[in-house]
């Protein structure tokens, strides 16, 4: 079973037992999301930016203009964080104290790299599209010279990792347990909605299947 060496920054001190560095456990949140959030430090001050991003083997992928603010940070660092979470409850307990969330959460660290090679770049926004939406790439145009030459990607390289996940009932105590007060999980989830189809079509055309087909698990 491969793991992510723990280091000073993967790490998970707070609750260690809800701690994973498994490879397929950390690679599993990633890959059923496609919203990060990349921190970065720009003029001696921590910003943190949610961006759509892919994943293929070891390394993930962002896009976004040429100058864009938080890739040129990320390429600047000599380590970048990214972070993904899935909310999946809301544990109510007896007590307001205990009171938590069930949750999946990702973060990975890795030094940022940018890609200039027109067919790596080009694989690389087939990689975020087919994560964000699987089977689009194929349906859509692709994107041209100009919109290669314009648009940045920048790969991470995954060299430290760790995931925290939290599941079950809340966790009160002992005394609580007496109180007549309800107690449980209520379970969150994304579920899609009916395509609707742009009011700017030439004419009327079947909905995609990579719409039809969306799930979000």
């Amino acid at each position: 079973m491969a793991e992510f060496q723990k280091t000073a920054f993967n790490k998970i001190n707070r609750s260690p037992n809800r701690a994973t560095y498994n490879k397929d456990e950390v690679y599993e949140i990633l890959d059923s999301h496609f919203i990060c959030h990349a921190s970065y430090v720009y003029q001696g001050t921590a910003i943190s930016i949610p961006t759509g991003y892919g994943r293929h083997g070891d390394t993930i992928y962002l896009h976004g203009a040429l100058k864009n603010r938080m890739l040129l940070s990320l390429l600047d660092a000599d380590k970048v964080s990214l972070s993904v979470t899935h909310l999946d409850g809301l544990v109510m307990a007896r007590s307001v104290f205990h009171h938590s969330f069930n949750y999946r959460s990702a973060i990975v660290f890795g030094k940022a790299r940018l890609i200039e090679d027109r067919e790596e770049k080009n694989e690389a926004l087939k990689v975020i599209t087919e994560n964000i939406i699987p089977g689009r790439w194929d349906e859509a145009r692709q994107p041209n010279d100009n919109e290669l030459k314009i648009t940045a990607v920048v790969a991470i390289d995954i060299e430290e990792a760790s995931a925290k996940i939290r599941t079950g009932p809340p966790s009160d105590d002992a005394e609580d347990y007496d109180l007549d007060i309800w107690a449980g999980v209520l379970p969150l989830q994304v579920i899609p909605g009916k395509p609707v189809s742009d009011e700017a079509l030439k004419k009327p055309l079947p909905i995609s299947n990579s719409a039809l087909d969306f799930s979000w698990d």
